[in-house]
């Protein structure tokens, strides 16, 4: 279960100050602020932009290219689905169909009870399992409709 603090720009730029003197510190700075905001603001793009020296549209290239980084905050839970070669041959796109039914949303949205975000995942590592998914941080490997089905309920409870 994903338990984000409310964007605070005073903590946002501690964490950004800490960071910025790291080599390559565009990709640790945003990973430390997603972690904890749950999402990227505009805002911090700009802090970023500022702290480094970078344009806002060399900070906004790095967070739209990476799939992992959100410009919205997430539902309670993320259910992030496999969308690999092996898992699509497994089977995986008919538990997207089904996940995005039950959810009444497509890619990146949000359950409109707020507790479930769907997204993408360009593989998890588990192709022996396909098709897989991640809910929450917990690897789920041989998804299939009646396990997609419990994970749902259980996120949606």
């Amino acid at each position: 279960m994903s338990s984000y603090s409310a964007w605070d720009e005073k903590h946002a730029g501690e964490i950004i100050d800490g960071l910025k003197s790291v080599d390559g510190a565009t990709l640790p700075i945003l990973h430390a602020l997603q972690d904890a905001f749950g999402h990227i603001t505009e805002r911090a793009i700009e802090m970023i932009a500022d702290a480094l020296n970078l344009s806002r549209a060399d900070v906004h290239g790095v967070v739209s290219f990476y799939h992992d980084f959100r410009r919205e905050l997430p539902g309670r839970y993320v259910l992030k689905l496999c969308r690999a070669e092996a898992c699509q041959s497994m089977g995986a796109d008919a538990l997207a169909a089904t996940a995005k039914s039950q959810l009444g949303v497509d890619w990146h949205g949000t359950s409109a009870d707020g507790r479930v975000t769907l997204e993408p995942v360009f593989c998890l590592g588990l192709c022996s399992c396909a098709p897989a998914a991640m809910i929450d941080g917990k690897l789920v490997g041989r998804l299939d409709d009646t396990a997609l089905a419990a994970a749902i309920k259980q996120a949606r409870a």
